[in-house]
């Protein structure tokens, strides 16, 4: 009998990766969407052939009865609809961040851990090749002792102009929280998630407030309340150091840097696409070269959820991850508030 999939918010991210991928696996079959907005809610369903929708989840729960969930709501509405779905029974795959605070990550982590079902969040990067590669190279050693990583998530102009992004309330932040925290995930992966030590961050609001257009559309600068660029120092138990620089809007060449560098004292590397080098008598040397970065890494990601719903042993990104890295934003956000180092 095929796996019965509900589908919690109607966005983009619902309809261009989970739709889209669950549609490709006879295993499961999507019953129902839930949206706020009664109109939009019903187009979604008819444009992705969905035969039921709902605005009232409660009512969904009842009448479906579904196995798995998709979250794909604004983030401060991560916590209630993962804890409504963990209350009915079923497995969850929930969009990034995992919530808005430590405290209700944990929560969930807590209850999905104590009834036995699998809850995961969609930190897609790390189902990567190229992740998968360094993860054993950095295990086996070939880089040496890794004393210092560099995390970017970076946009020149890349505000988003659609949905809740420069809403603190609705969101919980800026690019820290929306695209920061892809990358941290991917690096603390490599790293088989060592422990925080301490974090120690300085936040802007520069160029948020004064322009109103960008290569994501138009939005209000009088509504603009995130930061639109942070950086932070990780310290991490072992003596690592790890760099995050990220940003909706900075004044950079490049049009987007989305990548983490490895620093040891055997050899450096790059993640996107992955690159291993080293020097010898002051010459540049390649060890491991991939010319493009994995370009399948949101299929991947769907994949493995599934495959963990149907009891195969593999690898998401699970409930104690997403506390632990929700742990880490929240410090990051605190110490930049606050302009001091938080200790974790």
């Amino acid at each position: 009998m095929k796996k019965k999939i509900a589908i919690i918010g109607g966005g983009q991210m619902a309809e261009k990766v989970h739709v889209s991928y669950y549609r490709t696996r006879n295993e499961v079959e999507i019953v129902a969407v839930v949206g706020p907005n009664f109109e939009r809610t019903k187009d979604f369903a008819k444009r992705n052939e969905i035969a039921r929708y709902y605005t009232d989840v409660e009512e969904m729960f009842q009448a479906e009865k579904p196995d798995i969930v998709s979250v794909c709501t604004p983030n401060k509405y991560h916590h209630e609809h993962v804890m409504k779905a963990l209350e009915h029974g079923c497995h969850v795959l929930c969009e990034k961040p995992p919530s808005i605070s430590s405290q209700e990550a944990r929560q969930m982590q807590e209850v999905a851990e104590g009834n036995n079902l699998i809850l995961a969040y969609n930190f897609h990067h790390r189902f990567a090749e190229d992740v998968k590669i360094m993860q054993q190279k950095v295990a086996e050693g070939l880089l040496g002792e890794v004393y210092v990583v560099k995390a970017k998530a970076l946009r020149r102009s890349g505000v988003p102009g659609w949905g809740n992004f420069t809403n603190k309330d609705a969101q919980g932040g800026g690019p820290l929280i929306d695209l920061g925290i892809h990358m941290l995930d991917a690096a603390l992966h490599v790293l088989g998630y060592p422990k925080v030590e301490k974090v120690t961050a300085k936040m802007f609001q520069k160029i948020g407030t004064k322009k109103s257009h960008g290569t994501f559309g138009e939005w209000d600068p009088n509504k603009y309340e995130v930061e639109d660029s942070l950086f932070g120092f990780i310290e991490l138990e072992g003596g690592c150091l790890l760099q995050i620089e990220t940003s909706f809007a900075l004044n950079i060449k490049e049009t987007s840097i989305m990548n983490v560098e490895f620093h040891g004292d055997e050899a450096g590397a790059t993640l996107f696409p992955a690159h291993i080098h080293s020097d010898r008598k002051g010459e540049l040397v390649t060890i491991l070269n991939r010319e493009t970065a994995d370009p399948d890494r949101l299929q991947k990601g769907m994949a493995a959820f599934v495959d963990k719903c149907l009891g195969k042993e593999v690898m998401v990104a699970d409930g104690r991850e997403g506390y632990l890295i929700m742990q880490l934003v929240e410090a990051l956000y605190q110490s930049a508030e606050k302009g001091e180092s938080i200790t974790i």
